[in-house]
């Protein structure tokens, strides 16, 4: 059977997912929590840029309407 969406993201828990935002950003970290909104708390993040770690963030927490993907 197929996953849904959801069951994909509680696979993920806990481990490393790649976040790109509406904005271009992009996000590397564990993901900590969600929501049904696909709002998402991300530990130990590291902001991407031009495919090199721009910069380290520590704990996030994107707004599910700004999520373009999230890639486990």
């Amino acid at each position: 059977m197929a996953q849904r969406p959801l069951d994909i993201l509680n696979e993920s828990l806990n481990k490393p997912v790649l976040v790109k935002l509406k904005d271009g950003r992009a996000f590397r970290g564990e993901l900590q929590g969600y929501d049904i909104h696909m709002n998402l708390v991300i530990d130990k993040t590291e902001e991407i840029a031009e495919g090199a770690v721009a910069r380290k963030v520590g704990v996030v927490i994107v707004r599910g309407d700004n999520v373009v993907y999230i890639s486990p």
